[in-house]
């Protein structure tokens, strides 16, 4: 029971309004702190800077743990306030509301030179942490520095713009005209595509590249994980991410509301810490539902990352029996050159599998890949809703097959994952796509609802002369039973109920 005296930390009751901002938690703020060495918080002269700064939980949490660590250098207490917060906290708000949120947080004061803010010495209300409304800037409809949709963000001065001044400059380094030694926070994480929140595009990497271009000693954010297996605006980012060896620390969440509670990021989310001095491998930490596991391992040693340490050893079983990878009998979207809201007509000797519909379609009506119409076709539908976002572990990964016989087509709401001439060789496929082990090497690469082509690089192409079962497929691949157990606890039963 709470005692009547229980003050809580109001920055850990702030609720978020959107995945685009979120409010970084005490605790979650001091963990990203952790990351980094503790004699620096004994150095009076390292400068600190948030670049999207929402609550000011970092700057808070540093001048706490600065306070303490420069006692001996500073003995007078306000003398050592006042120059941790002249000297050594900066910070770039997000939006007005957020400057203020931050300079109450950090000065005590929505006024960082009023009478009542606790550092005495700053001469102007905005303090270190400041706000300017920027504009985008449009060329042929997006804006040239975060790709901002000129449709969706283009507003009066009533309105905010979204358009972050860390990231509306080719020079960073203008913006206080000073090196910072850390950069540290949580950016947004990403600005709608649309004005009904429809679709949206990532901008969290291009807070972390434009915070490398400052040359900081270290780097240390929260974004989410979709990165891991890149994906829209995100390939580039991904590479540079995965063969940066400066990365020393990664610390990896799959469920979001182990970090945030209450939020859904699909794939989850991660922090890291980028230390210009470090070279070689990085500490890879996996939390999920309570659980940690460490391991210090090269980020790149996969097109992808696989954030299950775990999946390592099961990887390389399946990878020394020499064969070829599945990816590469799966079809591309649109396998017929149909989109997802194509019907069937009613009429014609093909059938169509559509979305939540099957029926009868002329031939004539299908763009392309005829060849395929008269083989056993294994079709998977390209988009299953469990991207790791909850709690409910162990997952599926993906739908239940489907076995298209002769005389068959599908819009882009399936993929093809194989084509054969005879009904033995598409069994054979669908009981190995059923299997925990089919479904556990795509889970290694995707972390969206989205299924493609490259899902499938980590799936053998096994002989299709047989059916699959999980057993076989252990003994095959000489998998450990403590490796079974971990599959277990990722993957359930393709017949259990949700």
């Amino acid at each position: 029971m709470l005692s009547i005296n229980y003050n809580p930390d109001i920055l850990s009751c702030l609720a978020n309004l959107s995945t685009d901002e979120v409010f970084t938690p005490p605790q979650v703020a001091n963990d990203v702190l952790d990351m980094l060495p503790e004699d620096i918080w004994k150095d009076s002269t390292i400068r600190f800077l948030d670049p999207a700064s929402k609550s000011g939980v970092f700057l808070r949490e540093i001048a706490k743990r600065l306070i303490v660590g420069l006692k001996d250098e500073i003995p007078d207490q306000q003398e050592r306030i006042n120059h941790i917060f002249q000297k050594q906290l900066f910070g770039i708000a997000l939006t007005e509301l957020t400057a203020l949120l931050s300079r109450r947080s950090v000065y005590c004061s929505k006024s960082a030179s009023g009478k009542y803010s606790i550092c005495s010495n700053l001469d102007t209300d905005q303090g270190n942490i400041i706000y300017r409304r920027v504009e985008h800037v449009w060329e042929s409809g997006t804006c040239k520095f975060c790709r901002a949709s000129e449709n969706v963000y283009g507003r009066g001065d009533e309105l905010e713009t979204h358009a972050y001044e860390f990231l509306h400059t080719n020079e960073p380094k203008e913006l206080f005209d000073m090196r910072f030694d850390v950069i540290i926070g949580n950016p947004p994480y990403h600005l709608s595509d649309s004005g009904n929140n429809v679709g949206s595009s990532p901008i969290y990497q291009l807070f972390v590249e434009q915070a490398i271009k400052l040359s900081p000693r270290y780097l240390a954010m929260i974004i989410p994980s979709r990165w891991f297996s890149g994906g829209k605006g995100l390939d580039g980012f991904r590479s540079a991410m995965l063969n940066d060896d400066r990365i020393s620390h990664l610390i990896d969440y799959p469920i979001t509301a182990d970090v945030f509670p209450g939020l859904k990021v699909i794939g989850g989310v991660c922090y890291f810490l980028w230390d210009s001095k470090h070279k070689g491998h990085c500490q890879v930490t996996t939390r999920m539902s309570g659980e940690s596991e460490t391991v210090v391992r090269p980020l790149n040693q996969y097109d992808t990352f696989v954030r299950f340490n775990k999946a390592i050893s099961i990887l390389e079983k399946v990878s020394r029996r020499g064969y070829g990878t599945l990816s590469d009998k799966v079809s591309s979207q649109k396998p017929f050159g149909l989109r997802t809201y194509e019907r069937p007509t009613g009429k014609g000797d093909i059938i169509l599998y559509a979305n939540k519909v099957k029926g009868k379609i002329e031939i004539a009506d299908i763009p392309k890949n005829k060849d395929l119409l008269n083989k056993w076709k294994v079709l998977l539908s390209m988009a299953y809703g469990e991207g790791g976002e909850t709690r409910e572990y162990p997952r599926l990964i993906t739908g239940k097959p489907i076995i298209a016989p002769p005389n068959s087509a599908c819009t882009e709401t399936y993929l093809v994952i194989g084509a054969f001439d005879t009904q033995t060789e598409a069994e054979s496929l669908d009981s190995f796509l059923r299997t925990k082990l089919a479904r556990f090497l795509v889970g290694l690469r995707k972390n969206t609802q989205h299924i493609n082509k490259d899902r499938f690089k980590f799936v053998p192409e096994l002989p299709l002369d047989q059916t699959w079962t999980n057993e076989k497929l252990y003994a095959h691949f000489n998998i450990s039973k403590e490796e079974i157990e971990f599959i277990d606890t990722i993957i359930r039963p393709m017949d259990s109920p949700i």
